[in-house]
Formats: structure tokens, sequence, C-alpha cells
């Protein structure tokens, strides 16, 4: 499958694939349960990710059926604009919980330079041939030639056979109160 470099042009097509693909997904939709909310927060992926597409390391397949958003090591979300994205349209019972889960992510990122995937989204009548397999052997095919680990926080359950698949191992779970599971995971250095 062809993989490409995501360019600032495909910025919003790239952002509503992630946001189609994460259209299910239960931790970011416990942020935006009501579907008029959850179709407006592409600046949250944005913000979250974007810099990946700024940065060059941001894939995706022909026609945008797949994209993934890797940081390189060193660079971090935008969490100023991510949270004050937050902060005004997600749903305000959630904010406390989602904060402190935050702040748990932080403490299971490595302190070591590594590639960061923030987001990684399939369109869901593209899901399960393969499309988010190929968009990891492509980034992880970067990450081995540096010789450097990568990170992630898987936000469904659904998901980690496929990290794992990839080399990823589960570094812990974090759940708060009525909050889904977010589980942290590192692929070492190869």
């Amino acid at each position: 499958m062809k993989i490409s470099n995501v360019t600032n042009a495909d910025r919003q097509k790239a952002m509503q694939t992630i946001l189609t693909g994460f259209a299910g997904d239960p931790f970011v939709r416990w942020f935006w349960p009501k579907a008029s909310n959850y179709v407006s927060c592409c600046p949250a992926f944005d913000a979250f990710g974007g810099a990946a597409i700024d940065l060059g390391s941001a894939y995706c397949t022909p026609d945008m059926q797949g994209v993934a958003l890797w940081l390189p090591p060193g660079t971090t979300p935008d969490e100023e604009r991510f949270i004050g994205f937050l902060q005004e349209t997600a749903d305000k019972n959630s904010l406390e919980e989602g904060f402190r889960v935050f702040e748990s992510m932080d403490t299971y990122h490595p302190t070591e330079p590594c590639w960061y995937l923030p987001l990684i989204g399939v369109d869901p009548i593209q899901q399960g041939i393969g499309i988010g397999a190929a968009l990891m052997n492509h980034a992880l095919q970067r990450c081995d030639r540096e010789q450097l680990p990568a990170y992630l926080e898987s936000t469904n359950p659904r998901n980690i056979p496929l990290y794992e698949r990839h080399g990823f191992e589960v570094m812990g779970k974090i759940k708060f109160g009525k909050c889904p599971v977010v589980t942290p995971m590192f692929r070492a250095a190869r």
C-alpha cells in the first residue's frame, strides 16, 4: 500500500479522516458525547497531533483512507491550544477526570528521545483491511532506521492487538472515575 506524507494543503482532509476514525472511540467520545459537538472538534485533533504535518512526519494512504500523525523526539502536542479547546467545547462533566488522565499520561511518556504517535485514524468503512498496519509499518521503519523507541496511548481497547503486533507493550492502565481506560504502550528501539 502506498504511503505518502500529508501536506499542509491536505491538513483539513487529514483531520477529517482522524475525526471519522475516532467517531467510535470511547475516550474521545466521552469528551464529546453529542454528535453535534463532536463533528466540530477537528481543532482538538490538530492541536494534539497537527505538528506532525508541519514537521513532515504525518502519513496517509491514497484518498486519505487512513492518517497517522507522528511527533518526532522533542516535539509535543500544543497543550495550551488543546486544553483551551477542551474547556470551550467538551462535556463539562468529563473535564476534571479527563485532566487527571492527561496528567497521568505525562508520567508514562518516556523521558528518553522517542517517536510519539498521538493519533492514527482510519475511515470506519476502510477498517480491517490493513490500512492501520501499513501506516504503522511505514513509521516504525523510520523508528528502526533511527534506532529510536516509539510510544503511544491507546484510547480504544480494540486497537491494542494491532499495536502489540507491531511490537508495542502495555505499560499500565490509566482510569479515573467514569473515564474510559487509556493504555500507554511502548516499543523499544530496534
